[in-house]
């Protein structure tokens, strides 16, 4: 019962901070819908069971579940600003979609919610940029949405929310896709390789 509402706080204070910072950046309902799908059965009752409350309960269910998280996978299924929604699989080939810029924003937002929320007094705003730097090449995300996030959170790094404003970031977001010829990469998944009768 007590981590119900610890659970909840954490999510609430969350949210409450995208809904806010939407607003900043100019995209309001994007923010009033995000991240709903945390209060379905799936999701809201597997994060009691592995809440921590100083990071997301996925990883607590991947380390005891063989790395395999059933609300990272409901969760992100549901959620357009993650880019794992823009995935899919083809003959042994990711195909991966640009973002929208609405959804590609969002993802930033939520980055740097989640870190304020997760990092409380320890958070300061090159958190988020280097997080993300840390670990963009484990990304499956389309070139053109991962240089619009580096950019984002570059100039949050310097100016926090002052010049992120969506007329001046949709013009940022059109330009930087254009220098992508296709909405739409593939990566191999090497799946000719796969051992399916692989045992531990």
């Amino acid at each position: 019962m007590i981590n119900f509402f610890k659970h909840l706080k954490v999510v609430s204070s969350h949210r409450w901070k995208v809904l806010l910072f939407s607003f900043k950046v100019g995209i309001p309902l994007n923010g009033f819908k995000h991240d709903l799908s945390k209060f379905s059965y799936t999701e809201f009752s597997r994060s009691l069971k592995y809440f921590q409350g100083v990071s997301s309960p996925i990883l607590a269910e991947r380390m005891d579940n063989d790395l395999y998280s059933e609300v990272a996978v409901h969760h992100t299924n549901r959620n357009k600003h993650h880019f794992e929604y823009w995935i899919d699989v083809y003959k042994g080939q990711l195909v991966i979609k640009k973002m929208p810029f609405k959804y590609n924003l969002e993802y930033c937002i939520d980055m740097i919610s989640a870190s304020m929320t997760y990092m409380k007094k320890g958070f300061t705003r090159d958190k988020v940029l280097n997080f993300f730097l840390e670990r963009k090449s484990n990304y499956f995300m389309h070139p053109g949405s991962k240089e619009f996030v580096i950019k984002v959170l570059e100039e949050y790094s310097k100016n926090g929310f002052k010049n992120l404003k969506k007329k001046k970031l949709l013009p940022l977001y059109k330009d930087i896709m254009s220098k992508y010829d296709k909405n739409t990469i593939l990566v191999s998944t090497n799946i000719k390789d796969f051992d399916y009768n692989y045992t531990k």
